[in-house]
């Protein structure tokens, strides 16, 4: 811990408080511990544990107490503070200890249970080798990718790219961001991240091979920041952009696009974004198809250019990139630059806040889940280390490296994993780019070698800056460079370079510790980090020796660099722990050898570069050792130098870009299915769906199991089929139907009159929903039928003119199958016919109703399918699902009476029901999905009816994308689009609120579920829910006709 040179004075006063133990005046606290040694006590139990500062300031006030009594009075109250934190840690540590022993248990478990479904045992190869193996990271040797060792390696490469058109898009929201005179530090948002996605997209975007790439961020038209961030668009400078002139196109490069959502004249932190996260995924749904579509007429002979990835940057944006990827169907990437778990386990740590209190301010709950669902989600993660892997990531639910390592090994055999999948790790360090770097090749002695392209220029005023601290400037430079943060470790570093008089004798230190104006406006701990270092170099008499400038601006980061090089210096980073470490790579490209912490990224960039030593940040004497050995050394010194440079280029942008483009390579394609036709132009001619959905009766269906439902040629057949062949039936069943339909479509295209010319004219128009003016969305979960039917009548009766008209059409979304809506209809007196769209089984299923008689009374959507089967676990999923309802029970009753059963008749291809027999005895949806999580098996539960039925569907499946859906597919405008939902729903509830649709709460339906289901959420609803938004209006109490009728003219005004 830093600044701890104060303990000694405040254990002296400790020590003096009032007379001896056997005093009965004395302190309550050394009374009731007895023989009590305040200073081993103060070491063991605090000193260890917890950040002093508060104390420390407790401590100054009591000592500038000029009252002995007071001064008492505050010493014991501080006695006491102290035992309850001492109290407060023990509990803590307990505390976390029992979150691993229980993570640990889980896990094996999972693993069990993965194992044993996976039919074959484990071979050697599965069993993973941490040194050998191409493994859950890809990070050994032999799985590495080559490195490119030359420019004519590099244009090689780049040659063999020139053909491709790749459309990128990336996605970091919170933060200001803009191409030039980045705000980096204006704020807690706007730091390395903004700095890291810009250039990442200006990089890819000049890279040989892409097309074009949007980095999607949100638009803030704010009189507190700069009209910049206010622009639609913001086209990125390429780099070198000479050297692929010949590839620009109209609408090629790298852009910012900023996408409104959230308040429209407010900036508000990333914490508050979380309510409007469904707003931005629909207005960069919105701009992905328009670009698509230009991309298609420019470089796709007409067919739409869709994204090769969507790549989500840190929770927010990975949430965001996965509802993305779900309604396009196209591959995920996630990079998650900082991790809620890892987060919160510090912050618990610190017994500062409780969780609910750490949950209130940092809203991390629903970060943790979003960072869940990017594993969920996701082809692949990119992480900076190792040491997030190993430390970090392995924290969540949804990745275990040793069951990765196993799936990855059956993956490489080509052997089934059932259902089960990991994203894969793989480590690519953020990029530089180095073409503006001046080598300083001179010394101290002589002036610095200059060259035609860069000629020497004059000193920079930071060297100036530097050198009016030093006695004798010409001695080698050790620098550091780090905010004052007791994690960085700076007095570490200083105490052992006060302590080594050889280093002394042959170095100056240079700290360079951000920017102050005075040491009462920084914070208490950064104050109290620099008063230490001050102490340290008046007690080693290092006056002369030490420079710490009060002030530099980030352009001048280089020139410091170079002064350091041309001392012939030394780069140091002895943090404690350093997550990545971009300032060694800047070191080295500068020639600089480095000394850094053995924690974290520098051990990834040392097995790269070789340009220096790895030191323990806690053992000072070897911090000393090392930076002596390359300071005297100068041999050694001259060898990491050049080690550095040489290898430097492994982490230059062009070398990231390259990585990264094979690995989205080494991805499946994906994208929307109906894009692609066996028949050519026969798609084009007409607007029918003919292609795509197939009309049949719907007794045929169940016959058929075409629309989804339980039947024997099901994939959720109790036999041993293989979950190979159950899908081989399904889809030659559905590829012989498409034929048939295409057939059809043929027959009628060349009929051209009579009866199937009429009948083709009106399938033409189909489905209906295209031709509406509005879309009303009823996604009221009532308790019982009648209830959901009196709902529907008075939403007919408040909108009875324009439903005869024509300009409303109605879509029922519901977690019942098409049969129970069927048998629901006619027992209420409803047709079919009068909503134009079905969304079932919770978003597993879409169909629409039909206008002739002769077809049926609804069509389902198979390519509905294609689009949200990614990832779907199949028979390995259903077989956990039954094992885990086969564990609940009543354990009071007699005979363990079970509480989750399957039901099979409402069980579809790709929904798996249960019914409920006592909601209140089965665990809250959070621990299903955490259950199916460790063990690999990724998917969306959902617990429908005030819980008393439970629908699995795919993970990227709900209610909400297949609206989305609905717009990518047909074109239905999602800001034409009502929504009516209850007080409370399903647990998919939420996602039916936000977004660009509008939505009509009816107060006081569907009330009492939200006790039942929503009691515990990791996070409230109030997180989540955009309560002010204009988009949400509420009906009175007394639900009538009129009032709904109010209500949308009221909606739809705004």
């Amino acid at each position: 811990m830093a600044g701890n040179d104060w303990i000694n004075s405040y254990l002296e006063a400790i020590l003096d408080v009032g007379p001896n133990l056997d005093d009965p005046k004395s302190s309550l606290l050394l009374r009731e511990r007895g023989r009590f040694s305040p200073t081993r006590y103060f070491v063991e139990e605090v000193i260890t544990g917890f950040d002093e500062t508060d104390l420390h300031r407790s401590w100054i006030k009591a000592q500038a107490t000029r009252s002995p009594q007071e001064r008492n009075t505050r010493l014991e109250n501080m006695c006491w503070r102290i035992w309850n934190l001492a109290r407060q840690k023990k509990q803590l540590e307990g505390e976390l200890a029992q979150r691993k022993a229980k993570r640990r248990l889980e896990r094996e478990r999972g693993r069990r249970e993965a194992t044993a479904d996976m039919s074959e045992d484990l071979s050697e190869g599965e069993k993973g080798d941490i040194v050998s193996d191409i493994s859950a990271h890809g990070e050994s040797n032999k799985g590495r990718l080559p490195r490119i060792n030359s420019v004519d390696a590099m244009e090689t490469w780049a040659s063999q790219q020139k053909g491709k058109k790749l459309y990128i898009v990336l996605i970091s929201l919170h933060g200001l961001i803009r191409g030039e005179n980045m705000e980096l530090g204006r704020d807690s948002d706007t730091g390395g991240q903004v700095k890291y996605v810009v250039e990442l997209a200006r990089a890819l975007g000049s890279t040989p091979g892409v097309y074009r790439v949007d980095l999607l961020t949100r638009q803030v038209a704010s009189p507190d920041v700069d009209w910049s961030y206010g622009e639609p668009t913001e086209m990125l400078t390429p780099i070198n952009s000479e050297d692929f002139m010949d590839e620009m196109g109209e609408s090629s490069g790298a852009y910012i696009v900023r996408i409104p959502f959230g308040p429209r004249d407010k900036y508000i932190p990333k914490e508050l974004l979380w309510p409007h996260i469904p707003e931005f995924v629909d207005g960069a749904l919105s701009h992905i198809i328009q670009m698509s579509n230009v991309l298609g007429e420019q470089i796709g002979s007409g067919k739409p250019v869709w994204p090769v990835a969507i790549h989500g940057h840190y929770a927010d944006a990975g949430d965001s990139a996965a509802l993305l990827s779900g309604a396009l169907n196209v591959p995920m990437l996630f990079t998650g630059h900082s991790l809620g778990r890892d987060k919160l386990e510090q912050l618990l740590k610190q017994g500062r806040l409780s969780r609910d209190e750490i949950n209130t301010t940092y809203k991390i709950m629903r970060r943790i889940e979003a960072e869940e669902l990017s594993l969920d989600s996701s082809e692949i993660v990119i992480t900076s280390t190792r040491q997030e892997i190993d430390e970090q990531w392995r924290l969540y639910d949804g990745f275990d490296p040793v069951l990765e390592r196993k799936l990855r090994a059956r993956i490489r055999r080509n052997v089934s994993c059932y259902g089960r999948f990991m994203p894969r790790m793989i480590i690519i360090p953020p990029g530089m780019e180095f073409h503006h770097i001046v080598l300083q090749d001179g010394d101290m002695d002589g002036e610095t070698e200059g060259n035609e392209e860069h000629p020497s220029s004059p000193d920079s005023p930071i060297w100036s800056e530097i050198m009016r601290f030093f006695t004798n400037p010409r001695k080698p430079m050790i620098l550091a460079l780090a905010r004052p943060d007791p994690k960085k470790n700076i007095t570490t570093l200083v105490k052992a370079f006060g302590e080594c008089r050889p280093l002394r004798e042959l170095a100056n230190l240079t700290l360079i510790m951000g920017n102050r104006d005075g040491v009462d406006e920084m914070s208490s701990t950064s104050a109290s980090v620099l008063l230490t270092v001050l102490k340290l170099i008046d007690k080693y008499d290092l006056y002369g020796q030490v420079a710490y400038p009060k002030h530099h601006k980030q352009f001048e980061v280089p020139d410091i660099y170079r002064l350091a090089a041309k001392t012939k210096g030394v780069f140091i980073n002895p943090a404690f722990i350093e997550p990545f470490g971009l300032t060694l790579i800047e070191a080295a490209a500068h020639g600089l050898p480095m000394v850094a912490t053995k924690n974290g990224g520098p051990v990834d960039i040392h097995r790269v570069l070789d340009n220096g030593l790895l030191v323990d940040p806690h053992d000072q004497q070897s911090i000393a050792d090392a930076l002596l050995k390359l300071v005297a050394g100068k041999q050694l010194w001259a060898r990491c130098r050049q080690n550095g440079l040489k290898n430097i280029h492994q982490f230059s942008w062009p070398e990231h870009c390259k990585t990264y483009l094979s690995r989205i390579a080494s991805c499946k394609p994906r994208y929307p299915q109906w894009q692609r036709s066996d028949d050519g132009a026969e798609t084009s001619e007409s607007d029918s769906p003919s292609d795509s959905l197939n009309i049949q009766d719907i007794s045929l269906n169940l016959k058929f199991s075409l629309d989804g439902d339980r039947s024997g040629a099901s994939g959720n057949d109790n036999s041993l089929d293989s979950e190979g062949n159950a899908a081989d039936r399904k889809t030659k069943l559905e590829n012989a139907v498409l034929s048939w339909s295409r057939g059809v479509s043929k027959d009628q295209r060349k009929a051209g009159s009579g009866d199937r010319a009429d009948h083709s004219s009106s399938t033409g128009k189909f489905p209906a929903l295209r031709r509406r003016k509005h879309i009303f969305v009823i996604a009221v979960d009532c308790d019982s039928n009648e209830d959901l039917l009196d709902v529907i009548r008075k939403i007919f009766e408040a909108v009875e003119k324009e439903r005869t008209e024509g300009s409303i059409g109605f879509i029922l979304s519901t977690f019942m199958t098409i049969s129970e809506i069927h048998s629901f209809l006619i027992s209420g007196g409803l047709s079919p016919n009068d909503f134009d769209a079905f969304i079932c089984n919770s978003g597993s299923d879409l169909f629409y109703s039909t206008i002739n008689p002769e077809d049926g009374p609804f069509v389902i959507d198979f390519y509905y399918h294609s689009h949200i089967e990614y990832r779907w676990g199949g028979e390995g999923l259903r077989k956990t699902l039954v094992r885990w309802a086969g564990s609940i029970t009543d354990k009071k009753a007699g005979n363990e009476e079970q509480i989750v059963t399957a039901a099979e008749q409402l069980s579809t291809d790709y929904c798996y029901a249960f019914g409920v027999k006592n909601a209140g005895m089965v665990p809250p949806v959070k621990e299903l999905r955490k259950l199916l999580r460790i063990r690999a098996l990724h998917c969306n539960a959902i617990y429908c009816q005030n819980g008393t039925r439970i629908n699995v569907i795919p993970v990227l499946a709900s209610r909400s994308q297949a609206l989305r859906y609905l717009y990518v597919r047909w074109g239905v405008d999602l800001s034409k689009m009502v929504v009516f939902v209850g007080d409370s729903g399903d647990t998919d509830y939420e996602g039916l609120l936000g977004g660009l649709h509008k939505s009509v709460i009816l107060k006081g339906i569907c009330s009492s579920a939200s006790n039942q289901l929503h009691a515990n959420r990791n996070y409230p609803l109030s997180d989540v829910i955009p309560v002010d938004s204009p988009n949400i209006v509420q009906t009175s109490q007394d639900l009538t006709s009129s009032d709904i009728h109010d209500a949308l003219e009221n909606l739809l005004k705004s």
